[in-house]
C-alpha cells in the first residue's frame, strides 16, 4: 500500500480535507469499533491540535510532513496528563506526569495522538488478552486474538482507525501482532529510539516500534522518533534514512534462513511451504540463499524468558501502591504491599514476577540467571558470525497462525513458544521488520545491528518479488 502519510499530507496542503474533519472521522471510528482496541480516547487534545493545523493552512503557512497526521499510542507510554494504565488494574486511574521522548518527538513534528491503545498488561503476553479492557480482537477474524502485546496498536492500523501506531517490542510484541493483522511492524536496533517514558518490561530488550500500512510510513515515523536522548543512556545518534536509499537493493547479495526454524515439528505445514516458496522467488531474482545453523527454539525461548522475567520482577518492584497506583490497605505495611500487588496484578504478570524472583534468588542466580546472560552473549556472537556470510536473515514471524481468543490463556507455555521466531533477534538487539507477505502471518526481515536501513531496503525489494 502506498504511503498514507504522504497522501493525507497532500490532501491537507491542497485543502481537499480539513485536519479537524479527518480527526473527527478517525475518533468516531475508534469509538464505534468492536475490536476492544481502545483504553482511553484523547479527543480534546486531538481536536485542539487539529484546529491549530487548520489555522496554519488557512494562513498559508507551510506544514510539516507529519503535521496533522492522526496516530495511536500503546498504553505503556507516558503522555502528560493522560491516563496511562498499561492495561492493568494497578494503574487504571494513573495519569502520566510527563511525556515519553519518542512520543514528544512525534508531537514536536505535529502528529496528532488519538488514542491510548489496548495491550497485554505491562506487555506480559502474546495475544493482548491479559488486559482489564477485554481481549483485543483480530482485524481480519474477530474470533482470533489480535496478537500481543501491542495488539490494539496493530488492529487500529489494520482497520485504518489510525494512520500509524506506536507499539513496544520486547520479544516480538510489535512484529507478532503486525503479522497477525497483515501490516508492517518494526523493531529497530536497540537504542535507536529512546526508551524514556516507556514503562519498562525487560530493559535490555525493550524497543519503541512503529506499526503502519507501508514501508514508507515506517521510514518517516522511524526518522522522527530516532536520536540520542540524554534521558536514556542506551540511546544513540543515527543517520536519517532517505526515501532514495530504499530504492536501490543492489548491495543485497545473500539472504540466510535458519534451518531449524523451518525443519521444526512445531511449524505449521502451510507456513513452512509458503516460506520455502518465498525463498525460491528470492533465488529467482539472482540472490544467493544460505541455510544457517542456529539455536533450537526452546533454547531461545527459555533464555529470553529467564532474562525477561528477572528484569520485569526488578522493574515492577516499585509498584506497591506507595507512590502511585491502586493502593489497598492491609493491617500493616507489609500486608498492604502484599494485598496491593496480589489483587492488582494479572495472573500472567504475577507468574512472571514469581519466575523472575526465583531465577534471581540466592542459590538459583548462578545456575539460571548468569547462565542466561552467558547464552545471550553466545547468541549475539552467533549473529555476528552469520552477518559475515549473509546480508539479511529471513524467517517466518510465527510458527503458527493466530489462535482463537481464550486458547492462549489456557496454555501459557504454548503462548511462550509462539514467540520462538522473534525472541532471538531481540536478544541480539537487531533491527527486525515484519512484512505482510510470504506466509499467513508475514515474513520477518533482520539485518546486523544498527543496519535498520538495509531492513527497509530489502522490504521494499520484496514488495515486487513475492
Amino acid at each position: 500500500m502506498d504511503s498514507q502519510i504522504l497522501k493525507i499530507h497532500q490532501q491537507l496542503v491542497d485543502k481537499e480535507i480539513t485536519c479537524t474533519a479527518l480527526v473527527q472521522d478517525k475518533l468516531a471510528q475508534l469509538k464505534q469499533n468492536t475490536h476492544n482496541t481502545v483504553n482511553a480516547m484523547l479527543d480534546t487534545m486531538a481536536l485542539d491540535l487539529a484546529a491549530k493545523v487548520d489555522a496554519k493552512i488557512a494562513n498559508g503557512e507551510t506544514i510539516g510532513l507529519l503535521e496533522g497526521i492522526p496516530f495511536g499510542i500503546k498504553d505503556v507510554y507516558m503522555v502528560q496528563g493522560t491516563l496511562t494504565t498499561a492495561s492493568s488494574n494497578l494503574l487504571k486511574n494513573y495519569k502520566a506526569a510527563y511525556t515519553a521522548t519518542a512520543i514528544q518527538n512525534l508531537l514536536n513534528a505535529g502528529a496528532i495522538p488519538l488514542v491510548k491503545e489496548n495491550c497485554d498488561s505491562f506487555g506480559h503476553g502474546s495475544s493482548s488478552e491479559n488486559t482489564i479492557f477485554g481481549a483485543v480482537k483480530n482485524a481480519i477474524n474477530p474470533d482470533l486474538v489480535g496478537g500481543g502485546s501491542s495488539g490494539g496498536s496493530a488492529v487500529n492500523v489494520a482497520k485504518n482507525y489510525t494512520v500509524f501506531s506506536i507499539g513496544g517490542d520486547t520479544g516480538g510484541s510489535v512484529r507478532q501482532p503486525a503479522g497477525y493483522n497483515n501490516v508492517y511492524g518494526l523493531k529497530p536496533s536497540y537504542g535507536r529510539i529512546s526508551r524514556y517514558g516507556l514503562m519498562a518490561y525487560a530493559s535490555s530488550t525493550d524497543c519503541v516500534g512503529p506499526i503502519a500500512q507501508s514501508i514508507e510510513d515506517i521510514r518517516i515515523v522511524l526518522n522522527v522518533m530516532s536520536g540520542k536522548d540524554i534521558k536514556d543512556q542506551t540511546s544513540y545518534a543515527s543517520a536519517e534514512i532517505s526515501q532514495a536509499q530504499l530504492l536501490n537493493s543492489e548491495g543485497i547479495k545473500t539472504v540466510g534462513y535458519f534451518k531449524n526454524f523451518i525443519e521444526s515439528p512445531a511449524i505449521d505445514p502451510k507456513v513452512k511451504a509458503d516460506f520455502l516458496q518465498a525463498i525460491e522467488k528470492i533465488k529467482a531474482k539472482g540472490i544467493e540463499v544460505k541455510a544457517l545453523d542456529f539455536f533450537e527454539s526452546e533454547t531461545l525461548v527459555s533464555t529470553y524468558y529467564t532474562l525477561a522475567m528477572a528484569e520485569t520482577a526488578s522493574n515492577l518492584s516499585r509498584l506497591d501502591g506507595t507512590n502511585y497506583g491502586n493502593r489497598i490497605e492491609g493491617d500493616n505495611l507489609k500486608e498492604t504491599y502484599s494485598v496491593t500487588r496480589s489483587e492488582n496484578f494479572s495472573e500472567e504478570t504475577k507468574r512472571r514476577i514469581v519466575g523472575g524472583n526465583q531465577v534471581l534468588s540466592q542459590g538459583f542466580s548462578d545456575e539460571i540467571y548468569l547462565k542466561g546472560l552467558a547464552l545471550r552473549d553466545t547468541i549475539s556472537a552467533n549473529f555476528e558470525d552469520d552477518f559475515k556470510n549473509v546480508d539479511i536473515i529471513l524467517s517466518p514471524v510465527t510458527p503458527n497462525t493466530p489462535p482463537k481468543i481464550g486458547d492462549s490463556l489456557k496454555d501459557p507455555h504454548a503462548m511462550y513458544l509462539s514467540d520462538a521466531y522473534t525472541v532471538g533477534f531481540s536478544l541480539g538487539q537487531l533491527p527486525t521488520l515484519t512484512v505482510p507477505q510470504g506466509t499467513a502471518t508475514g515474513l520477518q526481515i533482520t539485518a546486523a545491528k544498527h543496519n535498520d536501513e538495509l531492513v527497509l531496503k530489502f522490504a521494499n525489494f520484496l514488495k515486487d518479488t513475492i
